[in-house]
């Protein structure tokens, strides 16, 4: 046996790189930004509970001899009303957007692929502009009891009297039907990604359609069921225009009034706070419905499950259920304001104030996007590319305005601002002897605040999903090539997480461009966005003046749609 050598040449040791706790990363290279990126997710979270926080100390300041008042005879009927349109509408987009959503993903019939993207379209239709042109459409002297009555040969509106639409019923059918597309996209996606065993075993084992939906797909449905309905009534609670116009009294209209006629702050952040903890009610059923709710699911990709045809009258029953909600809940108020815009174009042009109003909502609105955006990837890279747990509670932080809405936001934000200005006004006078003009409450900033912190989440939620795409090497790789972590941000993640930032950006934009109730109380004097515009249209009742601004709101509305349109359906 030939002897053994002495000694073998060992192979270079390969450089051991001191760990991070977050399971990568580089601590020296990390330590001169983690402090200035720690403070900067730590202010933004900090901006986004100030409102929140400052909603508690004005409320325990009390109200005075108003707060018997509200407590007896405001609070009570607003919790009532709220209640019960909360119900409604949650009854109504569950059923039409499950229904929806499983007829276009169980049955194949001529003009499914037009339904499959036509049931999103009442997405761009903001409820405010749908109640204003319900109230045009069903007014006793409008086109549609004009035309009943003509039909059956009545002369006269007081000849046939119809159900008013100024009623809880009539918003809740308008809601419902303006709301239901939240339940129709998560669901349709779980059905759409569902494995085919499961159904086609229902169907062997002698179930019919009916039986089939219900004791399968419908629980199966219930996690995406629950997350559509609870976005659907958090639309419907941040809503102050339908049902004010529609004589609702909810908590929001309440919280508006309360600040607005009666001057009472105080008041109107005691009734925000009963509002929000209904917003984290809200929350806290739709994950304790999801809690649990996982299924295991086969180790290679599910099969589709396979679409029963329809044809002769059954074909077209289908085609008719799928139609009426998106007729009502798009078609008839976009063909009301297409009309009506046109009449107003030809009696008296475009006007100078649209021009105005639109590059007002431009320019607040993108000036808050690209803030948000700009926030957004500062808190949802700490977690995703830093690491650390503590860095994700900062995220949930400051993505918590999502569920705060925009009246309570408004009514959180008036004691700070003006706070702000009084300090500036008297560090100003101390060191000039001038006044300094107001720089929070009443100008721009004040906006744009506003809206970013009720949309940050947006724009954290598209940043982390972005980046949780990257792989953690690719940014290693980058460190170790020499590059601190804002390098590696800026050459490798941003880069390939440029759509998604897009996407959410885009997602801002339209829903600033869309806020009403925050718009209405922090907007500058003399100041109008088309949101606005429209709302004092409504409210003088001149509702072929605001036919214009409302249809700019919905073209406007039209981006999200078409981007869902390319993201919402699952790949085969």
């Amino acid at each position: 046996m030939p002897p053994r050598p002495s000694a073998t040449p060992r192979r270079a040791a390969r450089p051991r790189l001191p760990r991070s706790t977050s399971g990568g990363g580089f601590p020296w290279l990390l330590s001169w930004t983690l402090p200035a990126w720690t403070l900067a997710a730590g202010l933004t979270a900090l901006l986004v509970l100030a409102p929140v926080a400052a909603l508690g100390l004005e409320a325990l300041q009390g109200s005075g001899g108003l707060w018997p008042h509200l407590l007896a005879h405001v609070l009570p009927p607003a919790l009532v009303e709220t209640g019960l349109l909360l119900a409604g509408v949650g009854a109504v987009v569950i059923v039409v957007g499950t229904g929806a959503a499983w007829l276009v993903a169980a049955y194949e019939f001529p003009g499914r692929r037009l339904l499959d993207w036509a049931l999103l379209l009442p997405l761009a239709v903001p409820t405010y502009i749908g109640a204003y042109a319900y109230l045009d459409l069903l007014h006793p002297v409008g086109p549609v009891q004009s035309a009943i009555r003509a039909l059956l040969g009545y002369a006269r509106p007081r000849d046939l009297i119809l159900p008013d639409l100024r009623s809880l019923p009539g918003c809740i059918l308008l809601l419902g039907f303006v709301l239901y597309p939240y339940v129709y996209l998560s669901t349709r996606a779980l059905f759409l990604m569902q494995s085919a065993n499961l159904v086609e075993a229902g169907r062997s084992l002698g179930a019919g359609p009916g039986a089939v939906f219900l004791r399968v797909a419908l629980p199966l449905a219930r996690p995406a069921i629950a997350l559509g309905a609870s976005l659907a009534l958090l639309e419907a609670l941040n809503d102050i225009g339908a049902a004010e116009f529609l004589g609702v009294r909810t908590l929001t209209v309440a919280i508006y009034d309360t600040w607005v006629n009666r001057s009472d702050l105080p008041g109107a952040a005691g009734l925000a706070l009963v509002m929000l903890a209904a917003c984290l009610g809200l929350i806290a059923v739709e994950r304790r419905a999801r809690r649990g709710r996982g299924y295991a699911g086969a180790a290679q990709r599910p099969r589709r499950m396979s679409r029963t045809r329809l044809a002769g009258p059954a074909a077209l029953v289908a085609l008719g259920l799928g139609l009426v909600p998106v007729a009502l809940g798009f078609l008839a108020p976009a063909s009301y304001l297409a009309v009506e815009a046109g009449k107003r174009l030809h009696f008296a042009g475009l006007s100078g104030a649209i021009l105005s109003e639109s590059l007002n909502t431009l320019f607040y609105a993108g000036l808050a996007t690209i803030v948000a955006t700009g926030l957004g990837l500062v808190v949802a890279a700490g977690p995703s590319v830093l690491g650390g747990r503590w860095r994700g509670v900062l995220l949930r932080c400051a993505t918590f305005g999502y569920a705060v809405p925009g009246a309570i936001l408004a009514i959180g934000l008036l004691p700070p601002l003006s706070a702000l200005d009084g300090l500036l006004d008297g560090v100003s006078r101390a060191l000039t002897g001038a006044a300094l003009p107001a720089m929070g409450l009443g100008t721009g900033a004040a906006l744009v605040y506003a809206y970013v912190v009720r949309f940050l989440a947006v724009t954290a939620g598209s940043s982390e999903a972005g980046l949780a795409r990257v792989p953690r090497s690719l940014g290693n790789a980058a460190r170790v090539l020499g590059r601190n972590p804002a390098g590696a941000l800026a050459q490798v993640h941003l880069p390939l997480t440029w759509p998604a930032l897009l996407g959410g950006a885009l997602l801002v934009f339209v829903d600033c461009v869309k806020e009403l109730p925050a718009t209405l109380i922090l907007r500058p004097l003399n100041v109008e966005t088309l949101a606005t515009h429209l709302y004092g249209e409504a409210a003088r009742g001149t509702y072929e003046d605001g036919a214009v601004a409302a249809l700019l709101i919905v073209a406007v509305g039209l981006v999200p749609v078409a981007l869902l349109l390319r993201v919402s359906t699952p790949k085969a």
